[in-house]
């Protein structure tokens, strides 16, 4: 029985699914396909390995809120795929699939940039070159993909840019803007697991693509087929441009003016622990904190780059596991804080010293509050904000992301924009913040301004007068941006803000934990626990379409014994944000509950898996009531949070 009959055998006994029989086909009619690809395949076949092939062809790999990411490394490892390597954990090839991240599915994906980006400069009567910047982390493959990448856009006829090693994704938004790219790519999977890659696009503004980008590449990906990729699948460097030093200094100088007040930093000299959890984070970060009077200590263990990240279960500064090395170098040196950005350093996770001498993790709701209040705090002490606020100053935040960033932003005489889940919303607000103010000032001045070549201050000013002024940006999941220069989230930056909030308490001989304490009493205390419940595959998948169709169809209408007193479905056009913005339709929905707790419901854009966050709320005037509402919040976010991962398995059966 030959490949072909096997595989229609398969899908007639309902073992193979009809779309994974589909594509599997397509991919054995190519006749051209290399014979290694080729081995892969008829080994899983004829292993009668199902379920892996279901899993590798059920659909064409997708973009979501972060580009497209999924595995590059299978569940099961072919011999071909594995090679000649010494390791299992480290193939020599990616894995074959349409559903995968391989050389394939890469090139399909870089393909549908180049052409989304010439019809569009075209269409501008912008006869330009199109020209990429590519940049990549510390995974598996992420060189090779990167390099594929950049020789195809060449070979297309465009102008590709590298760097000569790994990067972080927030210097790549830089370098787009820097080298006035059309586009750019950062080959990373950020702080999933060691075994998934991914492909995350940029445009010209630096900012990850949206509305209509997404939607055209995305288009011109479904026109590419995998017959376009056979003749790029070899290499050819002779084109690609590796970029100079001199873009690796200049992204340094803008790290470092994260730091509003650099003198506090270089007085106070706070004691930090530093790790990049063996991604990309030392390659900024470390030099930024030495320019600025710091010596950070470096987990050494982690600040070797390994695609494996073996010293950890998952680089995720979410995850505590993460920062154990760096909280067990904290206690033998006595340092102030525990410092860890992910693999492309995007995110920041934060470990800080009470008065107890005893170490708490911090969560990122609790570091966006903290750096929200204290940047704008700071501004209006140096005269860069008017002491009573102005609703043109701006803080951005995800819906998700705690309520007490809302609540600083109203206490404080700020406009707080809330977006859905991504960073791409943030880049797209500030991009239009930028638009407003050269057209403001070209109207009322005649002045044509140069927005990148003007320093951050000045254009904070500006905005205040002719625009809006974006401040700082956050959300739940580690993630913050404390400049303009960089339109994704910024880890480097992000440590060099925190560690300025260090000194400055420390000038004051105030911790962080009393810091927080007193944003509570300020401004009310908000918990939230965010829940997660994976469903892998295609069966999965159609499991979280369950959930997600349940919610429109049945939505709860009591939870844990309280009734849902109002329900806010995103699928359904027409809300708008504080700019009067419409805010795009999703699958997303926020309920509250009758005793003002609420929890929102979305699926995730990057991994197999249904997210949900609940909230939670209490005002107090003393530190004893706050003691007490502490843990008579978590007793009840913990409640409803059981309740609603019951009802997501019986929803995703439905």
């Amino acid at each position: 029985m030959n490949l072909l009959q096997a595989i229609q055998q398969a899908a007639d006994s309902q073992n193979l699914t009809p779309s994974a029989h589909t594509n599997i086909q397509t991919w054995l009619e190519v006749e051209e396909l290399p014979e290694w690809t080729r081995n892969s395949l008829t080994e899983l076949i004829r292993g009668e390995e199902w379920e892996e092939l279901n899993d590798r062809f059920y659909k064409d790999i997708t973009f979501g809120t972060g580009g497209m990411r999924g595995r590059t490394i299978g569940k099961i490892m072919t011999s071909s795929e594995r090679g000649n390597t010494a390791t299992e954990d480290s193939p020599e090839r990616p894995m074959v699939g349409s559903n995968a991240l391989n050389d394939y599915t890469l090139l399909r994906a870089t393909m549908a940039l180049f052409n989304y980006v010439k019809n569009f400069l075209e269409e501008q009567g912008r006869y330009e070159t199109p020209t990429l910047v590519i940049a990549h982390d510390v995974r598996h493959f992420s060189r090779r993909f990167c390099l594929l990448a950049a020789s195809l856009w060449s070979r297309l006829g465009g102008i590709s840019m590298v760097f000569d090693g790994p990067r972080s994704t927030p210097q790549l938004s830089f370098a787009v803007r820097r080298r006035s790219a059309h586009a750019g790519i950062v080959i990373t999977a950020s702080h999933n697991p060691s075994h998934d890659n991914g492909f995350k696009a940029y445009f010209e503004d630096g900012a990850q693509v949206v509305s209509p980008q997404a939607e055209g590449i995305v288009e011109q990906y479904t026109k590419s087929t995998l017959q376009q990729t056979i003749e790029y699948l070899e290499m050819d460097e002779n084109e690609i441009r590796i970029l100079p030093q001199d873009d690796d200094i200049a992204y340094l100088k803008v790290v470092e003016q994260a730091a509003i007040d650099p003198e506090i930093i270089q007085k106070q000299k706070p004691k930090v622990v530093f790790t990049p959890i063996h991604g990309t984070g030392a390659i900024s970060t470390v030099p930024a904190l030495w320019e600025l009077g710091l010596e950070p200590i470096v987990v050494d263990a982690q600040n070797k780059q390994d695609p494996r990240f073996p010293t950890v279960e998952s680089p995720n500064p979410e995850n505590h596991e993460a920062l154990e090395m760096g909280i067990t170098l904290a206690r033998k040196t006595g340092a102030d804080a525990v410092i860890a950005t992910d693999p492309d350093s995007d995110r920041v996770g934060v470990v800080t010293l009470g008065k107890n001498k005893k170490y708490t993790v911090l969560n990122g709701n609790q570091i966006s509050a903290l750096l929200a209040e204290y940047r704008i705090n700071k501004l209006k002490e140096l005269g860069c904000l008017p002491e009573g606020g102005t609703e043109r100053a701006t803080i951005i935040k995800t819906f998700v992301t705690t309520p007490l960033v809302d609540a600083i932003a109203r206490g404080q005489g700020l406009n707080c924009i809330n977006t859905l889940t991504g960073f791409k919303w943030t880049g797209q607000r500030i991009r239009d913040y930028e638009t407003q103010l050269k057209k403001e000032l070209q109207k009322k001045e005649g002045i044509s301004l140069d927005y990148d070549s003007t320093d951050y201050y000045t254009r904070i000013n500006l905005g205040l007068k002719y625009a809006k002024a974006f401040l700082f940006a956050c959300e739940e999941s580690y993630g913050y941006l404390p400049y303009d220069f960089v339109r994704d989230k910024d880890g480097n930056a992000s440590t060099i803000a925190f560690c300025e909030l260090i000194a400055d308490l420390k000038s004051r001989n105030e911790t962080v934990l009393e810091y927080l304490d007193n944003i509570y009493l300020k401004y009310g205390y908000y918990d939230q626990k965010t829940v997660s419940v994976y469903f892998e595959g295609e069966s999965g998948s159609k499991k979280i379409k369950n959930i997600l169709c349940s919610y429109k169809t049945e939505p709860p209408k009591t939870l844990d014994g309280r009734k849902i007193i109002t329900k806010k479905d995103y699928n359904e056009s027409g809300y708008k944000d504080n700019d009067g913005k419409l805010i795009p339709t999703e699958n997303f929905y926020i309920f509250t509950l009758d005793n003002d707790y609420s929890y929102a419901v979305r699926a995730s854009g990057t991994e197999p898996k249904m997210k949900f966050y609940v909230f939670g709320t209490a005002f107090c005037k003393t530190l004893e009531e706050l003691k007490n509402e502490k843990q008579n919040v978590t007793e009840n976010i913990n409640q409803i949070a059981n309740a609603i991962k019951e009802d997501s398995i019986l929803r995703s059966q439905i």
